[in-house]
């Protein structure tokens, strides 16, 4: 199954490092980050989630929760926490899921569904596609995704941009120009009539073309 931006995150039940997990249920009302793997022990990775672990706070603060999966099993995501605080300076704190059986990632479309029905004797460069990053809403929905390949290490602060940028535009009908940080200017989406723009911005706004209108960052 294809995924794409606005469809329906997959539901699943997975065992993960915290215990148990409904998906859908355990985002509840927040936003959450779904961050995938290829395998366990692995270089590059191991720095992604030692950075993502220090990043917690940051996500917490914005209500979006993170999870990890690897189609490794917990047992070996547990002995894999342990390498990732020793070598990288940051507690494991968020749930990785176990996805042995490659049920998820296969739901999730970053496995071939004749890939196999078990991750024993797969390695990394088997498994190289399970490289994306999921930003998912309160509604369920996908709301952007990223996916790189396992030689580049992922900007977990751009993605934390990205998450930004999402919530703004779910909540103040904004977007997000080229290179935007906090703060910084922001776009009035289209489908906001200049009427109703008015009413949210009696101050105006910027419009160097017809069809862009510049304010601040809303607070």
């Amino acid at each position: 199954m294809s995924l794409r931006i606005n469809d329906t995150a997959p539901d699943f039940a997975a065992e993960t490092t915290q215990g148990p997990i409904q998906f859908h249920d355990w985002i509840g009302d927040g936003w959450a980050i779904l961050c995938s793997h290829p395998k366990d022990f692995t270089p590059v990775c191991t720095t992604e989630l030692g950075y993502l672990a220090g990043l917690q706070p940051e996500f917490e603060k914005r209500s979006c929760k993170i999870l990890g999966i690897s189609v490794d099993g917990v047992s070996n995501h547990e002995a894999w926490s342990k390498d990732i605080e020793a070598s990288q300076g940051h507690v494991v704190g968020y749930p990785l899921i176990g996805d042995p059986e490659l049920k998820i990632v296969k739901q999730y479309d970053m496995l071939p569904g004749d890939a196999g029905e078990t991750s024993e004797g797969r390695t990394a460069a088997d498994n190289a596609t399970a490289r994306s990053v999921f930003v998912i809403g309160p509604d369920k929905k996908i709301k952007a995704t990223i996916t790189y390949p396992m030689s580049t290490g992922r900007n977990f602060d751009e993605i934390l941009r990205l998450l930004d940028s999402c919530q703004l535009t779910a909540s103040k009908k904004v977007a997000t120009p080229v290179n935007w940080k906090q703060g910084e200017d922001v776009i009035i989406v289209p489908a906001v009539s200049d009427e109703a723009a008015r009413e949210a911005y009696p101050d105006g706004w910027q419009q160097p073309l017809p069809y862009i209108r510049i304010v601040p960052q809303p607070k």
